[in-house]
């Protein structure tokens, strides 16, 4: 299965360093992605991997939750080892957080786990992923006029439809991914900014 941001999770884009290092990549295996799979823990993950660290008061303002929610939630992601106190960023009695890894991996299997719960779990993982890229497009769109037109020309909605066999589709996925991950190694340049980039492949009926 593709590598997801936490979209908004996802894989996260990794800062810059003079010598690039692979990502911290987390997979999740039942135990913590039941963990995980709830909306708003899968979007303080990502608020904290993409813009970093941050305190459950700033990360409710910026997702329109109140802090004790939020504040609830961080414990609930730290306790499954997906963020971590951050403490070089506290004042006072600031508690600040920051994500332990880049980016997460599901794995497939969980999907066709015997558990119920771990299946309804991986069923809200995904939704919510698929939500989030649906919401972070639209966002694009409805923002792209602010945007200069050197920006507008590198956006890109495309689709595709091809005859595949399961294994070729797979290479398909690994070979994209590898190109994306070949740019995070490309030192920053003037004019950079973070990128969203979104992957999806699925078979469908004919028809559909």
């Amino acid at each position: 299965m593709p590598e997801e941001p936490e979209t908004p999770e996802t894989q996260e884009v990794p800062k810059a360093t003079e010598a690039a290092q692979p990502p911290q990549v987390r997979t999740l295996d039942a135990r913590s992605l039941r963990g995980l799979a709830h909306p708003l823990r899968m979007r303080l993950l990502a608020a904290l991997r993409q813009d970093g660290p941050a305190t459950a008061s700033q990360l409710g303002e910026r997702l329109g939750e109140s802090s004790g929610a939020t504040s609830y939630h961080l414990r609930q992601l730290a306790a499954h080892g997906f963020v971590e106190d951050a403490p070089e960023h506290g004042k006072g009695r600031e508690r600040w957080w920051r994500a332990t890894q880049e980016c997460t991996q599901f794995d497939e299997s969980l999907v066709f786990s015997a558990d119920p719960e771990t299946r309804g779990a991986a069923d809200v993982f995904l939704h919510e992923i698929a939500t989030i890229h649906a919401q972070e497009v639209n966002g694009w769109l409805g923002r792209a006029d602010a945007w200069p037109v050197e920006w507008r020309r590198a956006s890109d909605l495309s689709d595709f439809t091809l005859r595949l066999t399961p294994e070729q589709s797979l290479e398909l996925v690994r070979r994209m991914h590898e190109l994306v991950r070949s740019y995070s190694d490309l030192p920053q340049a003037e004019g950079a900014e973070t990128v969203r980039v979104h992957t999806h492949a699925f078979p469908r009926h004919s028809g559909e």
